[in-house]
């Protein structure tokens, strides 16, 4: 009898084993499946996006068409550059950033504080609502508000709008969800020790969680970075290097479109997909690098 038994649970042993050892072959393979084709999309683009890549690309505006096809004729190295559409998009990031940001902060921590007010309900499904709606919509509000109302015409002024929007539910959702993290006997250590309310928030909560925030700000600035819908309806474009936020402005996913556009300029097309790939990926792994090195919830 308990040599039937053990013969039982033996075979029951290496059934559960055999599928064990199945299922992980699968998983194995639905992995390699699904990360062969982002290697093989990144080498592509590694080795046609290499060979623009000089001091010019980084230090002279983007070429016209007449220049970028008498340098295909003679097989040279399309010249110009990205800088004109580099300088546009950290203007349009930068002044995004000093309103995003921190109204992204005090609006998630307000949200923290007041989880279960009716006010505090009512923007967090806007917020939620706003993060779902397509960046082309955003970019339509922001021709009707600014372009048409404001500056009168295009201008990094309304791409800088439409970027701010889509920045918002970004940091307002993962700042909400780190304070979220924080115990809450740090809280009550702080007031233990007599701190006010706004020291509290500033001295501790901040702090403690400043690698959740960080992270969050990061990301979302990836988020924007190569967004073309919103500013093809807001800054349009701009042949040359521009400072003035009242007018339009390049950036380099505009670029990217403008290159694909003209078949003189396929290889810029490469090039500055490439180093905006590299970019956006640089700051992913930074924000990693923030949450791993700073970890104190």
């Amino acid at each position: 009898m308990n040599s039937a038994m053990d013969n039982l649970l033996t075979d029951n042993i290496k059934r559960r084993n055999r599928t064990n050892t199945r299922l992980k072959y699968i998983i194995i393979a639905g992995a390699v499946i699904t990360v062969v084709p982002i290697f093989l999309i990144v080498g592509n683009l590694a080795l046609k996006g290499y060979r623009q890549i000089n001091l010019a690309f980084f230090t002279e505006p983007a070429p016209d068409t007449f220049q970028a096809m008498m340098a295909a004729a003679s097989g040279e190295v399309i010249p110009g550059g990205i800088v004109n559409g580099l300088i546009g998009s950290l203007l349009m990031v930068l002044v995004a950033s000093l309103v995003s940001i921190p109204l992204g902060l005090m609006t998630g921590i307000y949200l923290y504080e007041n989880g279960t007010k009716r006010y505090a309900n009512f923007i967090r499904s806007l917020t939620e609502i706003l993060q779902g709606v397509p960046s082309i919509i955003l970019g339509i509000i922001a021709y009707l508000w600014v372009v048409k109302n404001i500056t009168r015409g295009y201008s990094a002024l309304a791409g800088s709008t439409a970027l701010t929007i889509m920045m918002l539910p970004l940091i307002i959702r993962s700042t909400e969800e780190t304070m979220k993290m924080i115990p809450v006997t740090i809280r009550e250590a702080a007031f233990a020790l007599g701190a006010p309310y706004y020291k509290m928030i500033i001295k501790v909560l901040i702090p403690v969680s400043f690698s959740g925030l960080a992270t969050g700000v990061l990301l979302a600035l990836s988020r924007i970075l190569g967004e073309t819908a919103p500013l093809m309806l807001t800054a349009l474009g701009n042949p040359s290097v521009s400072l003035d936020l009242t007018k339009p402005v390049s950036a380099v996913p505009l670029l990217i479109w403008d290159f694909y556009n003209d078949p003189n300029m396929v290889n810029l097309v490469w090039s500055a997909s490439l180093f905006l790939m590299i970019f956006v990926l640089s700051m992913n792994l930074l924000s990693r690098s923030i949450a791993s090195k700073h970890k104190y919830i």
